[in-house]
């Protein structure tokens, strides 16, 4: 079964189980928050990860990759409220606050949040021992100091610096992904830490650029957002061309960092992939 399939399987098992008998309000807005995804690139890189490191239980990856999906998807739940962005649109539609309204798209988020830690702990059967570390990896990437909640309330602060509030908010649920793939098979996860660290910093750069250089249409998502709420952004700080750069520098230490292994060439094509969607050809001359 492909990636992309497995991820989408375990996600719609993990929102099913958490819908039967709930409020259909809330079972509605967690799946509106949910599906149809984006890129899903979190949940591949962890399945690629696992693959890399053996994949000797493939349904622990699945629901690792799950968890961190989920996590994600809540993250954005929370980022479009009136509070923060206060975003009408998500993936080219209303977002949860918008379609279900705030209270629902609060509740939503944080049903997300159990349900992510629910699906891995209901795998811990197949490899127990695993257990343990994962939930310490993933609840790293959630939490304080360093994780999204740091990331979203760096914010809040009257000024914050840009590599920590990129690491915290956008790069440790990638750090996350790499880690919990190679721990969710067993394998040490040391080496793979810096793919995760540089492909997070390359993914915010990139949501940097993309903010100031794109139209709500290319998005699916308010465009500007960081220049009207006075936050960090690398353009900002960097200017358009210098940034483009760094993200082109950060893909290839990203690709540099992957450890020999025998998906190597097929995780240095997937990272080269999602770098021209997240900053295509028309955004290098606009930058030139």
């Amino acid at each position: 079964m492909e990636a992309s399939d497995r991820i989408e399987q375990a996600l719609t098992s993990a929102l099913e189980g958490a819908e039967a008998g709930s409020p259909p309000r809330l079972a509605a807005a967690m799946r509106h928050a949910v599906f149809p995804g984006g890129a899903r690139i979190r949940p591949r890189l962890c399945l690629a990860i696992a693959a890399a490191s053996g994949d000797n239980e493939p349904a622990l990856a699945e629901a690792a990759a799950a968890s961190i999906e989920l996590l994600h998807c809540a993250s954005l739940v929370h980022d479009d409220l009136p509070c923060f962005d206060n975003a009408a649109t998500r993936r080219g539609r209303a977002s949860v606050h918008q379609a279900f309204g705030e209270r629902l798209a609060v509740l939503a988020g944080d049903a997300l949040i159990v349900l992510a830690f629910e699906t891995l702990a209901k795998r811990a059967a197949l490899a127990p021992e695993r257990l343990v570390r994962l939930l310490a990896t993933i609840s790293r990437a959630v939490g304080a100091p360093n994780g999204i909640a740091a990331g979203q309330a760096w914010e809040c602060e009257p000024t914050a610096d840009l590599a920590s509030y990129h690491r915290s908010k956008t790069g440790a649920l990638f750090v996350a992904a790499v880690t919990a793939g190679a721990e969710a098979a067993g394998s040490n996860p040391v080496p793979w830490r810096a793919l995760g660290e540089r492909l997070g910093e390359a993914y915010q750069v990139a949501d940097d650029i993309r903010d100031v250089a794109s139209t709500e249409l290319d998005l699916g998502k308010p465009a500007q957002k960081d220049v009207e709420l006075g936050r960090p952004n690398a353009v900002d700080q960097l200017g358009l061309a210098s940034a483009v750069e760094r993200f082109d520098d950060l893909v290839f230490k990203a690709v540099s960092a992957i450890p020999r292994c025998a998906g190597s060439s097929m995780l240095r094509h997937l990272i080269r992939q999602e770098a021209a969607r997240l900053i295509p050809e028309q955004f290098i001359r606009r930058a030139a």
